[in-house]
């Protein structure tokens, strides 16, 4: 499996050893709410008490070490929907290396601000994440920017592997591992990570119904371009790339299923985060919980819910907790 792949399993425990003391080993909770609800034994990743408040802090930072002295001296470039683009600039701070990060209009301001706040140089272009995109390719081609790409790039992938393999280590009995699935950054590598320790675990990945780029990819069987709109999961909106190098291969390969989720039921699962298990997550972030929740997560158990990102609008999620009016086409509480 792993030497056909773009990434393998050395790959990623040689990048855990590379950004080991630099990102947090985060905690492994036991969820005793929505076990009782599956029936059998659910475990919550905490990887939203990262130092950067998401998951992408892995990638980001095993790219910027992978980079020569010369490269982080040019700077680095790279579109974002808002957590990759704050770890990158993180990481980028860290190495004394300059960041330029490219978003869209749909990014919520909470995430554009704490971007400038670590001093990171800060382009709003277009609507979507390929004009950000083409924004990012401009300034590499004529400014000679080194870009970190936010998902499809085996330092990336194999950062955000990482995190598979303190879930393996934390709970090596696993039977499922609930993955939000964005470019497939993330699950590209937990997958690779997991199933290169234990073949038997699946991996699902979890996503919203509006504008879940990789879902409709794996489905036509190549890259293919979606409309980008508003959704609680903010986070999981953009495109894989049409000449998607990395992701789509390796989520075509390893993962076991893709779930789509409504605006309410990603709403049902940020209510439940707060609410029962004492955790404020954004809406992608809450895709395993809301998975659960919505009697979607079929097999036994041990299972992994990953929390991925916790970067959300307070005001946003107080209206979400509140349920005082619907959000992005919800349904309702």
């Amino acid at each position: 499996m792993a030497s056909t792949l773009p990434v393998s399993l050395e790959d990623i425990r040689a990048a855990a050893r590379r950004i080991g003391g630099r990102v947090l080993s985060t905690p492994m909770v036991q969820s005793a709410s929505l076990g009782e609800l599956a029936g059998v034994p659910v475990h919550l990743k905490l990887e939203h008490h990262q130092t950067t408040g998401s998951f992408k802090l892995r990638g980001a930072t095993n790219a910027v070490l992978s980079l020569s002295p010369a490269g982080r001296a040019h700077g680095v470039v790279a579109a974002s929907t808002g957590n990759h683009g704050r770890a990158l600039a993180y990481a980028a701070k860290a190495e004394g290396a300059v960041a330029t990060i490219c978003m869209s209009r749909l990014v919520p301001e909470n995430k554009v601000s704490e971007i400038r706040r670590l001093g990171a140089d800060v382009r709003i272009i277009g609507s979507s994440q390929d004009e950000a995109q083409q924004e990012v390719d401009r300034l590499v081609r004529e400014e000679g920017l080194v870009m970190v790409p936010p998902f499809d790039d085996p330092d990336v992938v194999a950062g955000q592997g990482t995190l598979g393999l303190e879930i393996i280590d934390t709970v090596p009995e696993a039977a499922i591992v609930l993955v939000p699935l964005s470019g497939g950054g993330l699950a590209a590598g937990v997958a690779a990570a997991v199933k290169g320790i234990s073949p038997k675990t699946k991996v699902i990945g979890l996503t919203m119904e509006k504008g879940a780029a990789m879902k409709a990819s794996l489905d036509a069987g190549q890259p293919v371009q979606v409309e980008e709109v508003a959704s609680l999961a903010d986070s999981l909106g953009g495109g894989i790339g049409l000449d998607n190098r990395v992701t789509f291969a390796m989520c075509r390969e390893l993962l076991d299923e893709v779930i789509l989720l409504t605006e309410a039921e990603i709403a049902a699962g940020m209510r439940h985060a707060y609410a029962c298990e004492r955790q404020i997550v954004e809406g992608a972030g809450a895709v395993g919980i809301a998975a659960l929740l919505a009697g979607k997560i079929r097999g036994g158990g041990p299972i992994v819910a990953i929390l991925s990102g916790a970067n959300v609008d307070m005001e946003q999620h107080r209206r979400v907790i509140s349920a005082t009016q619907p959000l992005y086409g919800e349904e309702g509480p």
